[in-house]
């Protein structure tokens, strides 16, 4: 086997790892090994490293690979803390964004790195859908297609070939993390904003323990009764709303019976797009009121709109809350 598979104690953090491996050729011209819950690693986990800044004593890098999942190379954003750098094991923390972004926004706009260095936190933050593959009308539209992925699991064609973005953060990425960065095993959570807070939420109800805290800015939390979240599904999951019903985080906190889950949420109160229906917080917190198993924390920010200056002035706070969590 190659090197890469000599790393497999650095992804033992998922709380389903069995050490049972058998090796593989279905994959042309390299070797994987197919891991007992089903998930696949391959040698496609080497990463290109495009970029490095130092940032608060840490550093800001920006890698690519090519993803087994999307079928395309992907582009995700890594902040190491001082620790990290050290060679020091550290917590790490996923940040999902929003519609029409790319990686750069939230390592450009958010100033999330000196906190981040403060409590040694690893960052990272992927793309927000497959880039680079040819689909016609993928650039039709803001909300569908490029840089609108939803992380779901696309059914219809032709999405389904590449638009894969929920088994690529919540699978791939992660162990593509886990094997090339000091992240300490088991210690991971997630936060996004707006479409990426729907995919925040969603990755950790549909994934009890893989993901410690989770916390959303400004989170589409109801996509199956939104605009947004109607174009979407019915352009990647087809017309059955039994299939959308799957991929809404006010349904999975209505129906979840596994593990107690703190959700935190946080809501600009001047956010035109709270304003025109599209985010609907109100709907997850009285699905949450009704499931003894879901604990919420909600934060209404006078004045703030869905911007990344919303996000800016509060995202010292979330960081904090998933440290406080992630290294207890």
């Amino acid at each position: 086997m190659g090197r890469n598979f000599l790393r497999l104690p650095s992804v033992s953090g998922r709380s389903s790892f069995v050490y049972s491996i058998v090796a593989c050729s279905n994959l042309p011209k390299r070797r994987s090994i197919v891991l007992s819950f089903g998930h696949i690693m391959t040698e496609n986990m080497t990463l290109e490293q495009l970029s490095a800044n130092k940032c608060f004593e840490g550093e800001q890098r920006v890698y690519r690979h090519r993803s087994d999942t999307l079928k395309c190379d992907m582009t995700f954003g890594v902040f190491l803390p001082p620790a990290a750098l050290e060679g020091k094991p550290c917590p790490v923390l996923f940040f999902l964004s929003g519609l029409t972004c790319t990686h750069e926004n939230f390592i450009q706009k958010s100033g999330f790195q000196q906190h981040a260095a403060r409590h040694n936190l690893i960052v990272v933050n992927p793309d927000t859908s497959p880039r680079g593959v040819e689909i016609a009308g993928q650039d039709d539209a803001y909300d569908f297609g490029s840089g609108a992925g939803f992380y779901v699991d696309a059914k219809e064609e032709p999405w389904s070939k590449h638009y894969k973005m929920y088994s690529y953060v919540t699978q791939e990425l992660v162990d593509v993390v886990n094997a090339n960065l000091p992240v300490v095993p088991g210690r991971r959570g997630i936060f996004g904003h707006s479409m990426g807070g729907h995919g925040a939420l969603i990755s950790a109800l549909k994934n009890p323990g893989l993901y410690q805290s989770v916390s959303a800015f400004a989170p589409i939390a109801n996509p199956t009764e939104c605009p947004w979240g109607k174009k979407a599904f019915a352009g990647y999951l087809g017309s059955n709303p039994d299939d959308w019903a799957l991929w809404d985080a006010t349904h999975l906190v209505s129906q979840y019976e596994s593990t107690p889950q703190e959700l935190f949420i946080d809501q600009g109160a001047a956010d035109n797009f709270l304003a025109g229906k599209q985010l609907l917080p109100e709907n997850l917190l009285a699905a949450a009121d009704g499931n003894d198993h879901i604990q919420t924390i909600f934060k209404q920010r006078e004045g703030y709109d869905h911007s990344y200056f919303y996000i800016a002035t509060f995202v010292a706070e979330h960081i904090a809350y998933h440290a406080a969590l992630l290294t207890a």
